[in-house]
């Protein structure tokens, strides 16, 4: 892929522009805490595959969803709404290391469980006015690494990529979300799970 950046061993640089908007860190988690939470989360967690509306379409998510958070916290996304359910100690847990890397509160967490690689999340930007005008948002990743991909709202030809790696955190600020589109696309080396989680502060009065 053109422009293609890959800061495993961080042996590249952030994109010009983007070195603001991103903070990442492969190794949040060691391997045994990665293996011993993926295994929590895979059993403990209510996954769903939800219906969503697109284009005026009902289609079923290509991966299974779960949102948990405050009481009361709810998040309405593709003509969907999620209200939260109550944390559970390994989502505490994650949310207390999540939050002292990032240098910020989370009052909620989306969970996405990619089953192989043909569960995908197409390019979208987390833009909802519940998460304010620029929300910073941590991407904390279990299991199979996947690419994860940006492209340049105005010139969509302009992409970078990073590999999300088992144990890995990625963070997402300033204004990225009003101009970077994200993905996650379907990959034939994907053979393994993955689950994702992204840290957010909602804010219901909004």
């Amino acid at each position: 892929m053109e422009n293609q950046l890959n800061i495993l061993g961080l042996d590249a640089p952030l994109p010009r522009g983007m070195e603001s908007l991103l903070d990442f860190k492969a190794d949040l988690f060691s391997r045994a805490d990665s293996l011993r939470l993926f295994n929590q989360l895979q059993h403990e967690i209510q996954w769903k595959q939800e219906t969503l509306f697109l284009y005026g379409k009902q289609i079923l998510t290509p991966r299974l969803t779960a949102w948990y958070g405050d009481e009361g916290i709810a998040y309405r996304y593709s003509g969907v709404t999620f209200v939260a359910s109550p944390w559970t100690p390994a989502l505490l847990d994650i949310k207390s290391k999540a939050e002292a890397f990032a240098g910020a509160r989370f009052n909620s967490v989306l969970l996405n469980l990619y089953r192989d690689g043909n569960d995908s999340m197409s390019w979208h930007c987390d833009d909802e006015k519940e998460l304010g005008p620029n929300p910073i948002i941590a991407s904390v990743n279990f299991g199979q690494q996947r690419r994860f991909d940006f492209r340049n709202k105005e010139n969509p030809a302009q992409k970078h990529a990073i590999m999300l790696t088992d144990g890995s955190i990625l963070v997402m600020k300033g204004d990225i979300q009003h101009k970077w589109q994200h993905q996650v696309a379907k990959s034939m080396k994907a053979k393994g799970a993955r689950i994702n989680l992204t840290f957010r502060l909602v804010n219901p009065a909004i």
